[in-house]
């Protein structure tokens, strides 16, 4: 492939333009024929309704290419890269929906009796049981349909034990690189935020935490920790920094959103880890995007076992049955969360066992590691110092140059066939592009991505082109945002305003 074919894999072609389905929609027309009635027909007039439901009334090939149009306007994983740091958006094996398809997995009833349901409770208990072994920890729920939902159910179990021995805390620490729902998840679950500055080299200093012990002591129920951090560093000091938040009986939960970077490799549990998450959409390949379903497990040490949701899976004389603990928090989602998510990840886990999950965390390393360095070469470094699963860049030598900004070089590279990475976050870099290629990604599409962000660069700095209009080749080109937030379309008789 020529040099100048790597700038751009982005091309314009069929696309059509498409309409609402209301907009499609014409009197009479259907889409389905239901057969005779057989018996009677009963229509009790308080279930009626007083007005015929606004549906569109359209055929079956016109719902087909209404949402085939639709979908062929997306950009998915299946068309191209996510650099997405923090997201970590990486491909979904199918074997793994496959599995998950499997009469008897698929349509189970989350009610049903555990004598009937030994295979699913079986997976379930599998599933906690491989997960408390990656993270060095003792006790685990599947319940928590999300990370952010992980992050509530693990600093309840916390409020749950400080409770339990007779200790009111107020206070949270979480340090400025943790990731962005924390903060939330705190004041969710009762607490109060402190934040902590990291240092110049992007890590969180023990000083730092240690001034913070002095001045809150036993006002702080725990530290909030995402390691690696969201500048992509591993938190060196994290085995003293544990030390010295137990040291006045908190507790060390670390958000595990980014394990992508250290499964298999090194265990949250030996580094003081008291209580983690997992996002399973993330670290063990679940469908990630489009709103979801994700999970979000929680493991924990011994001490905060008894106080998991319920109900639990126990497993004696080789069956399975459920039990419900007597401190237990309550459920934080119905049944054992999403299953379909624990069919996904234990299939991925189970297939690549040990060794694979190391290779994936080293493919992630060694990924970003190679773009970090290509790209400094052009754009401004967070912080020089050696990189996990992602990067950040900014736009401090574009902005210099040319007048450029983050925003203008993402959607610089939509029109070259790029998703964007995360923007402005974390937000103690300005201008920040957090870049996360992940181990999917080959050399070759990575070479295509170096290639796209240097020709930005390149013409940034000859003046040939600010980007102010981009993106230019997409289906929507560039939208005046301002107005949109002053004035949403939220109806037909919107767009008329």
């Amino acid at each position: 492939m020529a040099e100048k074919d790597y700038h751009s894999h982005a091309t314009t072609g069929l696309i059509l333009r498409e309409d609402t389905i209301f907009e499609r929609s014409s009197s009479g027309r259907e889409g389905y024929r239901l057969p005779n009635l057989e018996v009677p027909e009963v229509s009790p007039k308080s279930l009626r309704r007083s007005h015929p439901a606004e549906l569109p009334e359209v055929g079956e090939l016109d719902v087909v290419r209404h949402f085939t149009r639709l979908s062929s306007w997306n950009y998915s994983i299946d068309t191209g890269m996510f650099p997405l740091g923090s997201c970590t958006m990486k491909y979904n094996p199918r074997i793994n929906e496959e599995v998950a398809a499997l009469p008897g997995l698929s349509d189970i009833h989350p009610d049903a009796p555990a004598e009937v349901s030994q295979g699913a409770l079986e997976i379930i208990y599998q599933m906690e049981r491989l997960l408390c072994e990656i993270a060095g920890l003792d006790a685990c729920t599947t319940q928590p349909a999300a990370g952010a939902v992980g992050e509530f159910t693990g600093l309840a179990l916390v409020h749950a034990f400080h409770k339990h021995h007779g200790s009111r805390r107020k206070y949270v620490l979480v340090p400025d690189t943790a990731h962005g729902t924390n903060p939330a998840s705190c004041t969710l679950a009762g607490y109060e935020t402190i934040t902590l500055p990291s240092s110049k080299t992007g890590v969180l200093g023990v000083d730092t935490v240690r001034e913070a012990v002095e001045k809150y002591g036993r006002d702080i129920a725990a530290i909030m920790i995402t390691n690696p951090n969201t500048l992509g560093l591993f938190e060196t000091n994290i085995l003293e920094i544990s030390e010295v938040v137990h040291s006045v009986g908190a507790q060390v939960y670390m958000d595990g959103a980014n394990m992508n970077a250290i499964v298999g490799m090194a265990k949250p549990g030996h580094m003081g880890v008291d209580v983690m998450h997992f996002n399973l959409h993330k670290t063990f390949s679940t469908p990630h995007g489009g709103g979801g379903p994700g999970a979000g497990p929680v493991a924990v040490r011994e001490h905060l076992a008894p106080y998991l949701p319920n109900p639990r899976v126990v497993h004696t004389d080789s069956k399975y049955s459920v039990e419900y603990l007597p401190e237990s928090i309550g459920k934080v989602k119905g049944a054992f969360g999403n299953f379909g998510m624990l069919v996904r990840a234990l299939c991925y886990i189970r297939h690549h066992g040990a060794e694979g999950l190391r290779a994936i965390a080293r493919a992630s390393v060694l990924n970003a590691n190679y773009l970090k360095h290509q790209l400094s070469k052009r754009f401004k470094l967070s912080h020089d110092a050696p990189s996990f699963h992602e990067f950040v860049v900014s736009d401090a030598l574009q902005a210099k140059v040319g007048g450029v900004k983050t925003l203008q070089i993402a959607k610089a590279l939509m029109d070259r066939g790029f998703h964007p990475p995360t923007i402005y976050f974390p937000l103690v870099v300005p201008g920040a592009m957090l870049i996360e290629p992940t181990e999917t990604e080959s050399l070759q599409d990575l070479d295509r991505f170096i290639a796209a962000m240097n020709d930005i660069a390149d013409r940034i700095e000859s003046g040939e082109e600010t980007f102010a209009d981009a993106p230019t080749k997409t289906i929507v080109g560039k939208v005046d945002e301002a107005l949109a937030a002053r004035r949403p379309v939220l109806s037909l008789d919107d767009r008329a305003l």
